[in-house]
């Protein structure tokens, strides 16, 4: 009996060490009016957040959060916003708040977010907490009616990738890896206690039209229109660039092979000749030769994130197009009528 006990608490243990797949981001919904207010206070210029909750088996419970202090260029030091993000932890745990880490929050401009920067940031992250999100808030987005907000995290196998450094294209090919692998969207969930939801239907009007609901109405969608394929144009320049490099280092492979072959060839020749006069033949491979050294292959990442930041630039010219072809046939429609 003692023994059954014993393998029932490993077993116990075993089974929580493996954590189940992250499926919700559930967010409060005053921590999503505090990332939105710092957001628009700081348009256009980026601002970083950290994001305080709980980690319970599938949900990430996002409780409280709070801005980090804009610095200029000559003043960011990585020890003073390590210390004022410590200082903020201790006064919520005094007050009795979630303290918890469990990722940051950031702005964007026309979702062009997918950096390596950000990569770098959640590998970081993911050196001290197990599972962590970041949440992206678009302000240009936003002011067109839509509430541009998104949970991300990066995939596992991309992870394991970026820990070995290794993005050539035998890797990705061995790990299945593509460019839309990078990242993964968590569904976001808003909460609220029944507290604040009978209080929010107190404040409802009487009429639910808003002045928000008449601006979803406006057909000029033009400015928008036009810092997206303003952006998605550098972005295929970026990738040409990309493509240039690969296409330089195919060029020096083909024409490193080609002097191989050619001393290859000489090296033959060579040791057929010893043979006829009795000498030892020479080795056909001579490491310190220069034309045997291994050419670098150029890392495949930033085409990889170029390319993701390319699609997501489409499907937003694709979403504003769609919005701005279904209010001009209700405008003809009301115009016939």
């Amino acid at each position: 009996m003692p023994a059954a006990t014993a393998r029932s608490f490993l077993q116990v243990a075993a089974t929580e060490e493996v954590a189940p797949p992250l499926r919700v981001v559930q967010i409060e919904g005053l921590v999503i009016l505090k990332i939105i207010k710092h957001c628009k206070d700081h348009s256009p210029s980026l601002v970083t957040g950290q994001l305080l909750g709980l980690d319970v088996g599938s949900v990430l419970e996002v409780t409280n959060c709070f801005p980090f202090p804009m610095r200029e260029e000559d003043e960011e030091i990585e020890a003073d916003g390590a210390n004022y993000q410590l200082e903020m932890m201790r006064c919520l745990r005094e007050v009795n708040v979630d303290n918890n880490t469990v990722g940051w929050y950031q702005s964007t401009l026309l979702g062009s977010f997918q950096t390596v920067e950000l990569i770098e940031t959640f590998m970081n992250y993911q050196e001290n907490i197990r599972r962590c999100v970041c949440i992206i808030y678009d302000p240009s987005r936003s002011d067109q009616g839509v509430l541009a907000l998104k949970a991300l995290k990066l995939s596992d196998s991309f992870m394991e990738l970026y820990r070995s450094n290794n993005f050539t294209g035998e890797k990705l090919r061995e790990k299945n890896l593509s460019w839309v692998d990078i990242f993964e969207e968590i569904p976001i969930k808003v909460s609220n206690s029944a507290l604040i939801s009978a209080f929010m239907t107190e404040l409802e009007p009487d009429t639910p039209v808003t002045q928000c609901d008449y601006d979803r109405l406006q057909l000029s969608t033009s400015s928008l229109m036009e810092r997206n394929m303003e952006f998605l144009i550098e972005c295929m320049d970026d990738l040409s660039l990309e493509q240039q490099k690969f296409q330089f280092y195919y060029r020096s492979l083909s024409r490193q092979q080609a002097q191989q072959q050619a001393w290859l060839q000489k090296r033959r020749a060579e040791n057929m000749a010893r043979k006829a006069a009795g000498e030892e033949p020479l080795p056909e491979e001579d490491p310190s030769n220069p034309v045997f050294k291994p050419l670098p292959e150029p890392s495949r990442l930033e085409s990889f994130l170029i390319t993701n930041q390319i699609s997501n630039y489409c499907n937003q010219i694709n979403g504003v197009s769609g919005q701005s072809f279904n209010r001009l046939y209700l405008m003809k429609a009301l115009h016939e009528d």
